[in-house]
């Protein structure tokens, strides 16, 4: 991490540079043993700016549970792993969380019945324009949250399926109303990108965080489409472990 990765006319605010830098240098080992960080002066000098672009750098990271600030001590990094979720054939929240959290949430954020797009009807084998229902969700892990979804079901088959989402918190449960006892992940792929304004207020994250997008979709026991969906991760949250055929980054 030197000042000279640090670039003044690439359109992107330098504050928001800096976090980016601090970001991977907590990844790197920036810190000393203790996990903090060199002083705001230090890190200014290194990067070439004034003390208030790197104050605003670190305050985003604060705010986004990166870093915290100790009166008088300093700014340390936050010893907090990242959870590890695991993305197979059997893709389930809880189970793929299980004892790394104690309290495990799905919360309804939006939902509208409304006509596929032909994007939407390709993935669930529907025509275009067939009835679909779009739910939005948020996904907390001891009351942080860790995952943010926009996924879309048949309406014709699953109707009402928001009702019973809200009721249980779980997609699974949601599913055994329908008959649905089990069902499997068809094909997945992964892909990274700067979070944008929804992530950064849903899942109370600073612009320039990363998150992770896992485009997904499910199948029932006889292979018929059930869920086409989006998953925006927070990276410094969350980390994925993908296995088996049928995933591609």
């Amino acid at each position: 991490m030197t000042e000279t990765s640090i670039e003044r006319r690439s359109g992107v605010a330098l504050w928001r540079q800096i976090a980016d830098q601090i970001r991977q240098g907590i990844g790197a080992g920036l810190g000393d043993e203790t996990g903090r960080l060199p002083t705001e002066v230090a890190l200014a000098e290194r990067f070439g700016v004034n003390r208030h672009t790197v104050r605003t750098a670190i305050q985003a990271l604060v705010q986004e549970g990166v870093l915290r600030s100790e009166q008088g001590r300093g700014t340390f990094v936050v010893r907090q792993p990242r959870l590890s979720y695991p993305i197979g054939s059997r893709t389930r929240f809880s189970a793929g969380l299980e004892g790394q959290a104690r309290d495990l949430r799905g919360k309804l954020l939006d939902h509208a019945y409304e006509d596929a797009s032909a994007p939407v009807a390709e993935a669930l084998e529907l025509v275009v324009g067939a009835p679909v229902l779009r739910l939005e969700t948020m996904s907390e892990a001891d009351g942080r949250p860790i995952s943010r979804a926009r996924s879309y079901f048949d309406a014709q088959r699953f109707p009402g399926f928001e009702r019973h989402f809200v009721r249980t918190g779980s997609i699974t449960m949601a599913y055994r109303h329908f008959n649905v006892g089990d069902y499997f992940r068809r094909s997945t792929t992964i892909s990274a990108r700067h979070a944008d304004s929804a992530d950064l207020e849903i899942l109370k994250l600073s612009p320039g965080a990363i998150v992770l997008v896992a485009l997904g979709f499910n199948v029932d026991q006889s292979g018929r489409p059930i869920q086409f969906s989006e998953t925006r991760f927070s990276a410094d949250r969350v980390e994925l472990q993908v296995g088996g055929a049928g995933f591609t980054v």
